[in-house]
């Protein structure tokens, strides 16, 4: 290997005999990639074609990441079970409360108690598999099960919604007794409820979708407690009963707004959409910007696993005669190191030097088609 110095950072070109010497970065910055001889021989492998190829991630951010993603998966399934028993248990309570009570919002309430119950299961499911190790058939593991499960639980907090409103017009057409003492005691004690519940939640991750989902359940159980304490208070000091199914519409619209939010953000996870901020355009840019020797980029593509584990794969095309080991390398670390990429697939793919393309023989292939 021989050195030269250029610009005080590092840059490399293939030698005739297939290794590297270094010469400049287009920044001024090395961006982490002093690449040594070393590091080069443990991830880089060239077959002396000026193609590289890199199916590998990172080993201390891959782990470090990782680490911090089970302790998150843990945390998250114990104030999943935790809120799910409180509110399976109280959902009795303020369903017996709305049937003696005559009272829609209490009975929504309970009707929405008891899809959070479900719901709150079905996210501690969802935890569950998530902490499943990778096997043969599912190589990324199970992590999207969490998203899965906070899809499910978006369009079911739509669909309850849905059935409010519904329910909540058909007892303005037929406005029915309501019992307000009854309703106030189960309300308060609703409410004290979902207060436990929420403060559980919100104490985890706050972007752990599945957390977030099973958050805006119990957050919706609140404002209905909310509804329901103030609708008793008006029915029992003027009697006027329709405030009870109008508020109960009210917060099926606030109910309404997170179902879509959550289904909107695991959607486009389970579609494989970009993550917030970073595009394939932001990628190409930032490369052609940070690295000589880059003539274009063929393909960029990232996407979420999870709400906390991106991915990308990039196809670089290089200038002749640069080092396709050293350039895939110094990409990846740059990439993972800059925009936190759980996993990244680098391709280079060197234009090959004047001179050193081999041309078919004519003759040959004439003689063969004799």
């Amino acid at each position: 290997m021989s050195t030269s110095q250029q610009s005080g950072s590092m840059h490399s070109r293939n030698t005739p005999e297939g290794t590297c010497e270094h010469t400049a970065w287009s920044n001024s910055e090395n961006p982490q990639s002093a690449m040594t001889d070393s590091a080069i021989s443990k991830g880089a492998t060239s077959n002396g074609t000026g193609h590289s190829r890199d199916t590998s991630h990172s080993g201390s951010g891959h782990h470090d990441h990782a680490a911090h993603a089970d302790l998150d998966t843990a945390d998250g399934r114990k104030r999943v079970a935790i809120a799910c028993v409180i509110t399976a248990v109280f959902t009795v309570v303020e369903a017996v409360g709305g049937i003696i009570s005559g009272s829609l919002a209490l009975l929504a309430d309970a009707a929405h108690m008891l899809t959070d119950s479900a719901s709150l299961a079905l996210a501690w499911i969802g935890y569950w598999f998530a902490a499943k190790a990778p096997d043969e058939t599912h190589s990324f593991g199970f992590g999207r099960m969490r998203v899965l499960a906070a899809f499910i639980n978006g369009i079911a907090l739509l669909a309850l919604a849905a059935w409010i409103m519904v329910e909540g017009a058909l007892r303005l057409l037929n406005p029915q007794p309501v019992i307000g003492v009854i309703m106030l005691i189960v309300a308060i004690g609703g409410l004290v409820v979902n207060l436990i519940a929420a403060f559980v939640l919100h104490g985890g991750d706050n972007d752990d979708i599945n957390l977030s989902g099973a958050l805006w359940h119990v957050l919706g159980d609140l404002l209905g407690s909310v509804a329901a304490i103030a609708a008793a208070l008006v029915i029992m000091m003027t009697n006027w009963t329709p405030i009870d199914p109008l508020l109960s519409i009210l917060v099926s619209l606030l109910v309404c707004v997170a179902g879509v939010r959550i289904t909107q953000r695991a959607g486009h996870i389970l579609l494989q959409g970009a993550p917030d901020g970073l595009t394939p355009a932001v990628i190409r840019n930032n490369l052609i910007n940070k690295f000589n020797g880059v003539k274009n980029i063929q393909s960029v593509h990232v996407w979420q696993l999870t709400e906390d584990r991106l991915v990308a794969t990039v196809c670089i095309t290089a200038d002749a005669g640069t080092c396709t080991e050293t350039l895939r390398l110094s990409a990846r670390q740059y990439l993972e190191e800059e925009f936190h990429l759980h996993l990244v697939t680098v391709e280079v793919i060197a234009e090959p030097q004047a001179g050193n393309v081999v041309m078919p023989d004519d003759s040959s292939a004439n003689d063969s088609n004799l």
